[in-house]
Formats: structure tokens, C-alpha cells, sequence
């Protein structure tokens, strides 16, 4: 006999997507895209590589450039309908400098984090 998964309210059930926001900075550029983990695709993504912002972008790499990417990544994500997102930071990475200018902007936006 299967047993059914419990119901859960519809308010609980908009914040638990699958989605999971990965950040990476070389020594030129920041990107960050959010990841669909069941189908493993890229829903959404903003790079300091993009033409059309690089114009708008004193730097490519610093501080500043991470905030804006996480700015945009966050309206897009508004654009394409994700509610929300959970973080994954590799071992190395803590909560300051560029972490944390692109978590924060993605947060400003209106994007939940989990």
C-alpha cells in the first residue's frame, strides 16, 4: 500500500521550489545563475560578461558589479515568476565581500531566500 504525501497548505507549498541560486567570481567576471534542480537546467541567469552591461559597470569584477548582477538577476527572476530560492555557497566562500553584495541585492528585489 502507498501512502500519499500529507497536504500541504498553498501558502507553505509557493515557497518550497526547487530552485538553488550558485554564484562564481574569477578574477574578470561575476556570475550567478539560479538552477532547476529536478531537470538540472538553468532557469535564470546575469553575468558582468553581458554586452549590455558592461557599459553601465566601472569594474567587471569588484564589489559594485556583484551587487548590480544580483540586482538583475532578482528582477529577472520576479520576470519569469520564482517566488524563491535557496543559497548554495561552495566551502570556500563566506557571507562578506562579494557574497554578500549579491545575496543581498537578490534579496532587495523582492526574492525570498530559504
Amino acid at each position: 500500500m502507498v501512502v500519499p504525501p500529507p497536504d500541504r497548505a498553498a501558502r507553505i507549498v509557493g515557497f518550497l521550489k526547487p530552485y538553488l541560486l550558485r554564484m562564481h567570481f574569477s578574477n574578470k567576471y561575476v556570475t550567478a545563475q539560479v538552477i532547476h534542480t529536478p531537470t538540472a537546467t538553468v532557469a535564470c541567469s546575469a553575468s558582468s560578461q553581458e554586452k549590455l552591461l558592461r557599459p553601465n559597470l566601472e569594474s567587471t569584477r569588484d564589489v559594485s558589479a556583484a551587487a548590480k548582477i544580483g540586482k538583475l538577476l532578482g528582477e529577472r527572476l520576479l520576470l519569469k515568476g520564482i517566488p524563491a530560492v535557496s543559497i548554495h555557497m561552495k566551502r570556500e566562500q563566506k557571507y562578506h565581500g562579494k557574497v554578500k553584495a549579491v545575496i543581498d541585492s537578490v534579496r532587495e528585489s523582492g526574492v525570498k531566500l530559504l
